[in-house]
């Protein structure tokens, strides 16, 4: 059964190759602003200096294409592009803070062994991602995450970020605040005229503010030691090529495996799988296909597990699939695995060229500041829209996905003791959360102790739990549910 869309150029069609490369290069422009804003989140975090964070951003775009590589030659074969996964940013954030205390007391940088743990845990999880979607108990699973439980999941995804957003604005207003009124400006009103704004809203906005920035810089208006300025110390440090078997391959060092890691990254890995076979229906539908096969769910969620293997290999980030690259299909009705497969060979080629991270790396903290503003709440507002397809007038789904958003926010701060990390070092967050789990957890074993600490102080992960009991105990109708 078709979708009775008809797509310009269907899944098999190939447009002539000039035409193809424009197409794809479209679909690097439009998730170009959400891939790169996570490496320049994470990466001042662990204390990376220019150079290192243009090697994360060139890592992240060489695993968003191979990525999307496997995913559309062997996966779900749907044209469907593969970025970097913003449901995990808060294990992330936990494995930081707690590698930080190790790196100080062995004398090492928190940068490289943080991406040592983040491969680790990536890895584990992939392999767990492969089992559900290769054996087939996506059906399974999707059964037990119902709207009710990954709505909140999901909406704690952005939440959890609101200390990244106005705090690194607040640098400097005048010019985050610009971002935030050019990305309002392109995507909400102009976008309703204007084809281009449409496609590339945060794009146009981050490219017009920094080019001011980089003007000002250069007149003087901001010094180095401005927020502001624009430098390209890592222009000039990073390679023109990255060709090298050891820069390709685990950059970082050999991954390092914490069993609490790996829980505490599970619950991205579920809020993923979820979003993707939503993800899976609906591009099947914009290319003309009706809904996706058993055999597609199964086999598109194997693929992303084998990405993010693949990103833990290169020293990426976990990936997922994108939902603004499926909008593009939508508008362009452009459904050519083809295209997409160039978009991914151009992906490959800008992580392999050094320079092009060194150029994303120089994006001034309050541009970066100002685009977390606009993309974050965005994020919690997709938890919303999942919510709302569940029955919103049962009192069972009420206090259900209530508590779980609640319990997601209020116990990783019992577990930070004080609740606040705002403004701390990451090995200062750890000195918070271990008081609290030692008295909580009293004499179970410290592995154990450090498993149960990872989840409780992971936001996601506890409203994953709440949500799963709670969902699948109490009885409800998959109506009710929104299944």
């Amino acid at each position: 059964m078709t979708s009775g869309i008809e797509p310009i150029y269907g899944l098999d069609d190939r447009p002539a190759l000039p035409r193809a490369l424009v197409l794809g290069a479209q679909h690097v422009l439009t998730m170009f602003g959400a891939t790169v804003s996570v490496p320049l989140l994470l990466g001042p975090v662990m204390g990376m200096g220019a150079a290192d964070i243009a090697r994360l951003i060139s890592a992240v775009m060489l695993c968003s294409g191979l990525a999307t590589v496997v995913q559309v030659k062997f996966g779900s074969k749907l044209p469907i592009v593969q970025g970097v996964s913003f449901s995990f940013l808060a294990a992330f954030f936990l494995i930081i803070g707690t590698t930080s205390a190790e790196a100080e007391a062995t004398g090492v940088a928190v940068g490289p062994l943080a991406m040592q743990y983040i491969a680790g845990a990536i890895i584990l999880g992939s392999l767990f991602e492969m089992v559900v979607g290769f054996s087939g108990l996506v059906g399974a699973l999707r059964k037990l995450l119902s709207p009710v439980v990954i709505g909140p999941v999901i909406m704690l995804i952005g939440l959890a970020l609101f200390q990244h957003g106005a705090p690194k604005a607040g640098t400097h207003w005048p010019i985050s605040g610009l971002t935030i009124g050019l990305i309002i400006l392109f995507s909400l009103i102009l976008a309703r005229t204007r084809r281009f704004f449409r496609l590339f809203p945060i794009l146009s906005a981050v490219l017009i503010v920094t080019t001011i920035c980089f003007v000002l810089s250069k007149t003087g208006a901001f010094g180095p030691g401005h927020p502001s300025h624009v430098s390209l110390e890592a222009v000039r440090e990073s390679q023109w090529l990255r060709l090298s078997p050891t820069e390709l391959l685990l950059p970082w060092g050999m991954p390092k495996f914490h069993l609490g890691f790996f829980l505490a990254v599970l619950a991205g890995y579920l809020a993923s799988i979820i979003e993707s076979i939503g993800d899976y229906h609906a591009i099947s539908y914009m290319a003309g296909k009706g809904d996706p096969t058993p055999k597609q769910l199964s086999r598109g969620i194997g693929a992303e597990g084998i990405g993010c293997f693949l990103t833990g290999v290169f020293g990426g980030f976990a990936s997922t699939s994108y939902s603004e690259n499926i909008g593009l299909v939508g508008l362009t009705k452009v459904a050519s695995r083809w295209v997409v497969l160039l978009g991914a060979g151009l992906l490959i080629v800008l992580g392999i060229f050094g320079k092009f991270g060194g150029f994303a790396a120089a994006i001034p903290g309050p541009v970066v500041g100002g685009l977390y503003c606009a993309l974050f709440g965005l994020i919690a507002a997709i938890g919303i829209q999942q919510v709302a397809k569940a029955d919103l007038t049962s009192d069972r789904n009420l206090f259900i996905i209530g508590f779980s958003l609640f319990m997601g926010l209020s116990v990783p701060a019992y577990f930070a003791a004080t609740g606040s990390t705002d403004g701390m070092a990451p090995g200062q967050m750890l000195a918070l959360y271990q008081p609290t789990a030692q008295g909580l957890l009293g004499s179970l074993p410290p592995t154990l102790a450090g498993i149960v600490t990872s989840i409780g102080s992971t936001g996601m992960a506890v409203a994953a739990i709440f949500g799963l009991l709670l969902d699948n105990l109490v009885p409800g109708t998959p109506e009710e549910r929104g299944l």
